[in-house]
């Protein structure tokens, strides 16, 4: 029952009904010409006059994000729970019964119904039911728009709604202007688009889903009758949040409401009075922590998605305005995510490590020539919920483990960062072929009194002398990971110059020291080659998918394409792209990077490599490198072909000395392998491009031997033997 109104507002209904009724009588007096032209003078003067909102509908909708096939729902955000369909989208019983709910006259009134409000005034002066108040569809659409208008203040707002004369006269003025320059089927569109229904559902469209799961075209005439008649009290009547009787009661008045105006017969309204309240509430995510069910792992990648965005000034001019277009904007962004290799590196990473297990595997996929970002998975649970006691990030966190960033400063990779040396030393010129007898220790310039130093000097040692010592080549140098072979090349080329072309193919510096080293002392950074620097499973893929694109560098994307509320493109989706690599230095990298994973070069120069388990895993060109940090604390492999590189970073992401040991390492590269084949699976099989003679060298020809000690290139320098250790960390393979 209807609760009774207070002698306050009793009184306030009467001193309003006594001056509307005035205005009612007065305006009925007047000869019918007269009122014509009086109308339209007036309406169209309030019609210039008219807020941009009215004119031009500006209300808050959520942006939906979809995977790349346009049609996989991730998620979507919204600070008002709403979004816009055109009339042809709404079944005809919705609109039918808002009008026999609503306002009956709406096809015959021009804007304000005078008989409506007077019968109302009389009604509500009368008392003994529920308050009625008068007011047109369009009167209606105008109070709704003015008091939800981003664009006014909190005060111009509250305004919109206030029990005032002036302000039903001033709704009127506009409801008449409206209607002056637009159709009726356009403002019951507007109309059904912004009314409330309660539950949080603004519209229609977020109505029908919030209520019944189903799009507004397939509302049967029930469910259509229980929505017309919640816009009246929405809070009080919604059958989820209020009273499932009085939901029931306004259906079935709606209905006796539809019969009466002749839009269905009366038998049709007793049959649907007669159908029990079936409801399927679904919630509309909101956000990167309520992905689609069952796909929170999805949640990293969207985050990922969100950083991006707010770095995005087609989306506004400050971080503030980039957060609100995307909650209010209305945007329909299509993503890069494949959900199937989503969902073959999410199995992967989960296989390796169970997600209550404080070690992880973040693995990324990216798209070679285009950067888009294919998948981001790690065993974790996207979430905000309370972790057991003692366990920081396990099993739920939102920190991006995958991408790094905020806390997330990434992993040691090893020697996979051999592969920054190559590039280097070839694009000085260095050829392939270019050898040097490897030996099991290698005193290099570095003072240095840890233990196991050569005469006072840090000496880096391959991980299996018995197997890595000896005359090499970048080929099988590469191949069979030899560390000393690489510190011997670095110095060779100038480890600024290893430092520099990494940070060209996109890897990042977020830790401090790193950043520091890097920017002020990278050409006594010894130890960079073997891969002591941060980095992150995405940033390591993209600079392995800029050798596979034969030497460009795009950054990395998450959209495929954004479409604004109007249907517009927005200009953000395309690859973003630069030529940082000689075509030819890439393939000449990708040559000796066929060692690695048990393939053979153009140049038949592979003779071993640390993960040939991935030619018969992935079945097709492949190329790639492992990398594998100090006492292994961390195990590392990045793979690619020309249309995918993928990298996995097994490590403790809370605790850099727990080590994740060796034996992990097959399953790593298990893991990025089989994500690979996914990727790669009913695409047509290509082949890397040889490098040119030049750059391949002769191999056939003898090689002198240089000795085991590299000529100085400057003087011996020393450091604290804590931060030598630190920085000279002993990559092994």
């Amino acid at each position: 029952m209807p609760s009774p109104r207070s002698p306050l507002s009793r009184l306030f209904t009467v001193l309003l009904a006594g001056a509307l009724a005035g205005l009612v009588l007065a305006v009925a007096a007047l000869p019918g010409g007269l009122l014509g032209g009086l109308a339209a003078k007036a309406s169209l003067g309030a019609y210039a006059e008219l807020p941009d909102a009215l004119r031009t509908p500006a209300q808050p909708q959520r942006s939906y994000l979809y995977a790349n096939d346009g049609k996989t729902l991730i998620t979507t955000f919204y600070d008002v729970n709403r979004s816009d369909v055109p009339l042809a989208e709404i079944a005809p019983v919705m609109r039918q019964a808002i009008i026999a709910a609503e306002d009956r006259r709406f096809y015959s009134h021009g804007g304000a119904d005078l008989r409506g409000i007077a019968r109302a005034l009389v009604a509500n002066v009368k008392g003994g039911g529920t308050e009625q108040g008068g007011s047109t569809l369009t009167m209606q659409y105008v109070r709704n728009v003015l008091k939800t208008d981003p664009t006014r203040t909190a005060e111009e707002r509250q305004a919109a709604t206030e029990q005032t004369v002036g302000r039903k006269l001033q709704e009127i003025r506009y409801a008449n202007a409206l209607e002056k320059t637009l159709s009726k089927d356009e403002i019951l569109n507007r109309y059904l688009n912004i009314a409330y229904f309660g539950s949080g559902a603004y519209g229609v469209a977020a109505a029908s889903q919030r209520y019944f799961g189903k799009a507004p075209a397939d509302l049967t005439l029930g469910e259509a009758a229980l929505l017309a008649g919640l816009v009246q009290s929405p809070d009080e009547y919604s059958p989820i949040d209020g009273d499932k009787d009085q939901a029931l009661a306004r259906r079935g008045y709606v209905l006796d409401s539809m019969a009466e105006t002749g839009a269905i017969t009366a038998q049709q309204a007793a049959a649907a009075k007669a159908e029990p309240l079936t409801l399927h509430p679904t919630a509309q995510p909101n956000g990167c922590t309520a992905v689609a069910q069952g796909h929170d792992d999805w949640g990293f990648f969207c985050d990922y998605l969100r950083q991006w965005w707010l770095a995005q000034p087609a989306f506004g001019n400050t971080v503030k305005e980039r957060e609100q277009a995307l909650r209010r904007g209305g945007y329909s962004v299509v993503t890069t995510l494949d959900p199937k290799i989503q969902q073959t590196a999410q199995k992967q990473a989960t296989s390796v490590y169970g997600y209550g297990n404080k070690r992880a595997l973040p693995i990324a996929a990216v798209e070679p020539g285009t950067g888009r970002v294919l998948a981001m998975a790690v065993n974790r649970h996207y979430s905000l919920a309370d972790n057991p006691a003692g366990q920081a990030n396990h099993p739920n966190t939102v920190n991006p483990l995958i991408s790094g960033g905020a806390s997330v400063d990434g992993y040691q990779a090893g020697s996979t960062f051999k592969l920054f040396t190559m590039l280097a030393a070839l694009e000085a010129g260095k050829p392939l072929a270019t050898g040097f007898d490897a030996p099991a220790k290698l005193p290099t310039r570095y003072a240095s009194d840890d233990e196991g130093n050569c005469a006072g000097k840090w000496c880096p040692a391959n991980a299996n002398p018995e197997w890595m010592d000896g005359y090499r080549m970048m080929w099988d140098g590469f191949g069979r990971s030899v560390n000393t072979y690489f510190v011997w090349l670095a110095e060779q080329v100038g480890e600024d110059k290893v430092v520099e072309m990494a940070q060209r193919l996109g890897i990042t510096f977020r830790a401090d020291s790193d950043a520091a080293f890097a920017k002020d002392d990278a050409e006594n950074w010894g130890a960079f080659t073997l891969g002591v620097a941060a980095t992150t499973p995405l940033d390591l893929a993209n600079a392995y998918a800029t050798v596979a694109a034969e030497g460009t560098y795009c950054s990395p994307l998450p959209v495929v394409s954004v479409t604004a509320a109007n249907g517009q493109k927005v200009d953000v989706g395309q690859p973003s792209c630069r030529k940082v690599l000689d075509a030819d230095v890439a393939r000449a990298a990708t040559d000796a990077a066929r060692c690695p994973v048990g393939q053979q070069s153009a140049y038949g120069q592979c003779n071993g490599g640390t993960a040939t388990s991935v030619d018969r895993i992935v079945g097709r060109p492949v190329a790639g490198k492992t990398g594998s940090s100090e006492q292994n604390a961390t195990e590392t492999f990045v793979g690619f072909t020309p249309q995918v590189a993928v990298a996995g970073i097994a490590a403790n992401p809370d605790d850099s000395t727990d080590l994740v040991g060796s034996a992990v390492q097959a399953k790593v590269i298990d893991a990025v392998a089989r994500v690979i084949r996914t990727a790669v699976d009913g695409k047509p099989v290509k082949d890397f491009t040889a490098p040119s003679r030049e750059l391949a060298g002769d191999p056939q020809r003898p090689q002198p031997r240089p000795t085991p000690q590299p000529e100085r290139r400057q003087q011996d320098r020393n450091l604290p033997s804590d931060l030598l250790r630190w920085l000279q960390g002993r990559g092994r393979g």
